[in-house]
């Protein structure tokens, strides 16, 4: 999540960029493609410190020395040691480096991808739909549809920013889910649909196997037979053995280890109260995002929030409000985890 903007030597606006896509361009290549040669003796204002490295691009600070650039203003250094380094080499070379400004800023537009940087773990949203009482279903298991459909329409545009989804079997059981980004938003295709699902029962017929069974990774147990998971590969699914925690269930913590080793960034949580609450339990939840709908359901529906829960307030995990949305009839509540309050160790 990368911004450019570019002034000439007048300090007169010529170039603005973004970084579109994993692997397409960076920002600062997007704001010189604007300039011709008025770039030469100005000044670029970065969101993240310029790469110095060739990946899926060519290193960053070879455009901006090459455009003649006289002062590079940047918001956040860049904690990956692979792509870090660019000022130090662009005050080698004569340029004016100005760091921190608007990092504040710069640290919430790209707090989910510096999580995964400092810690090699994804950043974690749940996300449910609920009604005033905080139930997710009646208690016949109804669930559709507690919110309407603007709201359900920004849930589907929760997962254009989130490298994954993540789900329990007993979602897949129940509700037989495409799991898929379809709004057309995010114009990458590396998108993953991860199961939880300890013993293997998920079956061959179920739509995260039929279609694309490639994006869909399917996290066990060592409880699972060798026949389901023999079944489940042959169907193309990918299948990973991970420990269990204390009730036999995938254990979230080496989830995150996992995904985050195969450069999964971010995951959007939309289990339902079991996967919610194992980790609600682990306290690995960086964000919230529910929608509200303004209806009682009441009895013994479940809620959104499962697991063992707390026993004292005191040990709760408090959140804040970072944003109140209407959607129709109902309500996005997004809140997010304190920054002195990160478990995953990040800075």
């Amino acid at each position: 999540m990368v911004g450019a903007t570019l002034i000439d030597a007048n300090g007169c606006l010529i170039g603005e960029g973004y970084h579109e896509r994993c692997g397409g361009p960076h920002a600062e290549v997007n704001a010189l493609a604007q300039t011709a040669t008025r770039a030469r003796g100005g000044t670029i204002f970065v969101t993240l410190e310029p790469c110095a490295h060739h990946g899926r691009t060519p290193p960053c600070v070879d455009a901006i020395i090459a455009a003649g650039i006289k002062r590079v203003v940047v918001a956040v250094n860049d904690p990956n040691p692979v792509a870090s380094g660019g000022l130090d080499l662009l005050r080698t070379v004569g340029i004016e480096v100005t760091e921190g400004v608007g990092s504040e800023s710069g640290r919430i537009l790209n707090r989910r991808w510096l999580r995964w940087a400092h810690t090699r773990r994804p950043w974690v949203s749940a996300k449910a739909a609920v009604s005033l009482d905080g139930r997710i279903a009646t208690s016949a298991g109804h669930s559709k549809w507690i919110t309407g459909r603007a709201a359900r329409d920004r849930g589907l545009e929760l997962r254009e920013e989130h490298d994954a989804i993540c789900v329990g079997i007993g979602t897949v059981l129940a509700d037989n889910p495409r799991l898929t980004r379809r709004l057309g938003l995010n114009p990458g295709n590396d998108w993953h649909r991860v199961i939880l699902d300890s013993t293997l029962r998920t079956p061959n017929s179920a739509t995260v196997v039929e279609t694309d069974p490639e994006t869909t990774i399917i996290a066990h147990t060592s409880e699972a037979a060798v026949s389901d998971r023999e079944r489940l590969e042959a169907a193309g699914a990918d299948l990973v053995e991970l420990p269990g925690d204390e009730d036999g269930r995938i254990d979230a913590g080496a989830l995150l280890d996992y995904l985050g080793n195969r450069g999964i960034t971010t995951l959007l949580v939309e289990g339902g109260a079991t996967v919610h609450g194992s980790f609600f339990d682990a306290d690995l939840v960086d964000e919230v995002f529910f929608f509200v709908a303004p209806l009682i359901i009441g009895g013994l529906a479940p809620a959104a929030v499962g697991g063992r829960g707390v026993a004292d307030l005191d040990m709760a995990r408090r959140f804040y409000y970072e944003d109140v949305r209407h959607h129709g009839a109902d309500v996005e509540l997004h809140c997010v985890r304190p920054e002195d309050a990160d478990v995953h160790g990040s800075d």
